[in-house]
């Protein structure tokens, strides 16, 4: 979801679908004397452009497995999220956008919060915008957007849980930084100073992570967007958690993306370290410290589009070393589906979510959901 505020975009797997209203000044020439004279020009004005749009991603998911408690095959239908995005682009290089989230809570209600509220700034002719607030970071919208099919859920990065009991990764944060773009995206990449805490919470003390990532195109294909072609890109990401450590994350992957199919392989490793310091502390029960902790991520995924046709299938294939100092831990998570464009503002998707371990050993919570189909609906105006 990063880089410059986005034009109309049907579908896309991020909230950033919306409509357009434009609000014009004009002078009518039968009101006003306009001189004509040798060397003399006149003045123009850039009208600012309002856009607001709703982007909602609802499903309907049945257990495979039963649940020990009920002995039944549990099944719901759900909204997971409603995005309601407000964007602007004014005079002189400036833009903002808004994005309040509804989504699903612990305790089942739905609750409302700020997932975007940012400012850009593009110099004339610049290939840098620079951005200010609750914004996106360097890899999931990124990501998302090469694999666009963020209805069916999160990615693997963030996904899997980190020693901290949280995703490794974010999509937004409270930071500034830098987007950029070369030579038609061949080169792209972005670059800020975030809080680290995500954007579900403050800052918790004076600490502060870089993240940047770079893409380069390698081969054009009939797909010129920023993740179209053949493409190498990276990530780094450094900082600590609230209380001290580390929270270090290195991503490499190698894509290709084209109107016909979608391919790509992701390998990152996580380092992290909780050393629960003051402010962390000073809670009622401070948890323990946890030794530095390296962790790894694999991801492989594709997209078919059938020629011709509005339908598509999916795969992808995730697997988590939660620790490589130890043995016989992995998780594993398999995902396949068909997706139909219904029409240019709603897309369909069917598939079947599931996810093991290396262990054999779950929860009543776990074993009940780990093998789950879905059907799911993504629409936008």
């Amino acid at each position: 979801m990063g880089g410059s505020l986005p034009a109309i975009h049907a579908l896309s797997p991020h909230p950033e679908g919306h409509m357009t209203l434009r609000v014009r000044t004009t002078l009518s020439g039968g009101l006003l004397l306009v001189p004509i004279m040798l060397g003399t020009a006149a003045a123009q004005t850039t009208a600012p452009t309002i856009g607001a749009g709703v982007l909602v991603y609802t499903q309907y998911g049945i257990q495979f497995n039963t649940d020990s408690v009920t002995g039944r095959h549990l099944n719901a239908f759900d909204i997971t999220r409603a995005y309601i995005n407000v964007t602007g682009k004014f005079t002189d290089g400036v833009g903002i956008r808004v994005t309040p989230d509804i989504y699903r809570v612990a305790d089942g209600s739905l609750a409302f919060r700020l997932k975007y509220a940012y400012a850009t700034y593009t110099p004339e002719k610049s290939p840098l915008t620079a951005k200010f607030g609750l914004m996106h970071t360097p890899w999931l919208d990124w990501e998302e957007a090469l694999w666009d099919y963020r209805m069916q859920g999160s990615m693997a990065m963030e996904r899997f849980r980190s020693p901290a009991a949280a995703g490794y990764l974010s999509s937004s944060d409270f930071g500034a930084g830098i987007d950029g773009k070369f030579g038609y995206d061949n080169v792209n990449f972005q670059i800020g100073a975030y809080d680290g805490e995500f954007y579900s919470k403050p800052e918790g003390d004076s600490y502060k992570d870089i993240e940047a990532r770079a893409s380069v195109r390698l081969l054009e294909t009939d797909d010129h967007s920023k993740v179209g072609g053949l493409r190498i890109t990276g990530y780094g990401g450094f900082g600590s958690p609230t209380g001290g450590g580390l929270r270090n994350r290195y991503i490499g992957m190698v894509s290709y993306k084209s109107k016909l199919m979608t391919l790509a392989g992701e390998f990152g490793r996580a380092r992290d370290r909780l050393d629960n310091l003051a402010p962390v502390t000073g809670t009622p029960t401070p948890p323990a410290p946890v030794p530095q902790t390296d962790s790894d991520v694999w991801s492989l995924f594709g997209v078919l589009n059938i020629p011709k046709t509005k339908a598509a299938l999916i795969a992808r294939y995730d697997r988590q070393k939660p620790d490589v100092d130890i043995s016989g831990n992995d998780q594993e998570r398999f995902i396949a589906g068909a997706s139909y464009q219904l029409t240019p503002n709603v897309r369909l998707l069917g598939d079947v979510d599931s996810f093991w371990n290396e262990t054999g050993l779950y929860t009543n919570a776990v074993n009940s959901t780990r093998t789950t189909g879905f059907v799911h609906m993504q629409f936008n105006f």
